[in-house]
């Protein structure tokens, strides 16, 4: 089973940029979709971003598009989310997890322990 390591949150203000890092080990993402989600507090998770295995195809939420990147290096175990013009609704912790190529909470597992990004205005 892959464990999964998310790094890269901190405290940045609106407008500014953060690059999150989602790294596996225990076994390779090569063949895996990969999926980053964010929870706010009192609010439920959603979808962020996904991105299948070969890294062609991706898939953003409607409130980061233009905005994040999701990307990938299978060399490195590793799958980023850019996130630029961050606004303080993004504040959130991300969390990384592998499984379908879908934007379904349900269709993906090996959680990992999130990180916190935090935005102020």
């Amino acid at each position: 089973q892959v464990q999964l390591v998310e790094s890269g949150g901190g405290l940045v203000q609106a407008g500014g940029s953060l690059t999150l890092s989602c790294v596996g080990s225990g076994r390779t993402l090569r063949w895996d979709a990969v999926g980053w989600f964010r929870q706010a507090p009192g609010k439920e998770r959603e979808f962020v971003a996904s991105i299948n295995w070969t890294g062609g195809s991706t898939y953003y939420a409607d409130s980061v598009k233009g905005r994040f990147t999701i990307s990938r290096d299978n060399a490195k175990n590793t799958v980023y989310l850019q996130m630029n013009s961050l606004k303080p609704e993004d504040t959130a912790v991300y969390y990384c997890a592998v499984g379908k190529y879908s934007a379904e909470v349900a269709d993906f597992g090996s959680w990992g322990q999130g990180t916190q990004v935090t935005i102020s205005s």
